[in-house]
């Protein structure tokens, strides 16, 4: 009797379309969610084999009904608490592809606990933040990434309160990847969402997006054509740090970052050479955008990058490690511990 061997078949390549769902999308007409959408749908493919495999969790904002708008799997959850939820996800189906949306009030206010712990937990999970500088579904109030002096409907004088810096925030949260990217610049956002996507571990990409209602052209200035060139610093790994057209350059004078003309006799071998790994140079890079002595341009692209150990590796090695131990341990011994005393 012949019998028959049949190959395994190549998977079927996925496109943007598996990625859309059938709901109607729901944003404000000009909202920068639609491009971040579209960016998402686009390099998806080239992300994963199996769509039922990948996982989108969100809380609450404008943003957090992004999990309706993706063909996959995923969960509109609760204020502040869609990295928890995550990181749970995560943590229980270590072979799924998660990835988190929220905008700054949801994860840098009720959420800023969860936030800054899934950081510094790693687990290898996508985290985009858009930031508007702005709450959005709730009509306007300041958020926690509002400059000083915002008024909106909440701060009517103008608010009092000294912004977060995300980037500044993350790096000392022990994050183990940080980038910035925008809305308006479809080319970058896909690069760097590639670029988180293929980073072991937790991977934070914050991405300026706009609010045409609430905070329209907020980061306008970094990418109209008029100023981008001299408002925008785009990092590229060991590679000097130009801007303006390649006519202004920034060199370190030990830790402190100096703008230099290169068109008045400063040499490019003098620049600041970037490398994702320093962490110091990526605390003076996210430092550009308080700085009040020297107007410096504000860098885009991957400001750090290390591997490190995922949660949810370590928390399968000790289980593994636990099953190999001989013998149980009671669990009157493991809730009293080594140290135990009678009172009499």
């Amino acid at each position: 009797m012949e019998t028959t061997t049949l190959e395994p078949t190549a998977p079927v390549k996925l496109t943007a379309k598996d990625f859309t769902s059938d709901q109607d999308v729901k944003w404000c007409p000009g909202c920068g969610d639609y491009s971040i959408l579209k960016q998402v749908q686009t390099v998806m493919p080239d992300f994963v084999t199996e769509k039922e495999k990948v996982v989108f969790i969100s809380g609450i904002g404008c943003s957090s009904r992004f999990p309706y708008y993706m063909n996959t799997y995923g969960m509109h959850s609760i204020h502040g608490r869609a990295t928890a939820i995550a990181t749970g996800v995560k943590a229980a189906n270590p072979e799924l592809t998660v990835w988190v949306v929220g905008g700054d009030g949801d994860l840098l206010s009720i959420g800023g606990n969860h936030f800054i712990h899934m950081l510094r937990r790693n687990p290898n999970i996508k985290l985009m933040l858009f930031n508007n500088e702005i709450y959005g579904l709730t009509k306007g109030q300041y958020s926690p990434t509002s400059p000083k002096g915002t008024v909106a409907k909440s701060t009517p004088a103008g608010s009092v309160d000294e912004p977060f810096n995300p980037a500044e925030l993350a790096l000392g949260a022990k994050a183990s990847f940080f980038a910035r990217t925008l809305d308006r610049d479809p080319k970058h956002m896909q690069a760097m969402m590639q670029r988180a996507n293929q980073h072991q571990g937790t991977a934070l990409l914050e991405i300026y997006q706009n609010c045409p209602v609430f905070n329209d052209a907020a980061f306008f200035i970094f990418t109209d054509k008029e100023t981008k060139k001299d408002e925008a610093l785009f990092l590229e790994q060991g590679k000097p740090l130009v801007f303006a057209g390649d006519t202004k350059g920034i060199k370190l004078d030990g830790f402190k970052p100096v703008i230099v003309d290169l068109t008045a006799g400063a040499s490019k071998d003098d620049l600041w050479i970037h490398d994702e790994a320093d962490k110091n140079k990526a605390f003076i890079l996210a430092g550009f955008a308080d700085n009040t002595e020297t107007h410096f341009p504000r860098p885009f692209g991957v400001y750090y990058q290390k591997e490190r150990s995922c949660i949810e590796d370590d928390m399968t090695a000790q289980i593994e490690a636990a099953k190999a131990k001989k013998g149980k341990t009671p669990l009157n011994r493991i809730l009293s511990g080594d140290k135990t005393w009678t009172i009499v």
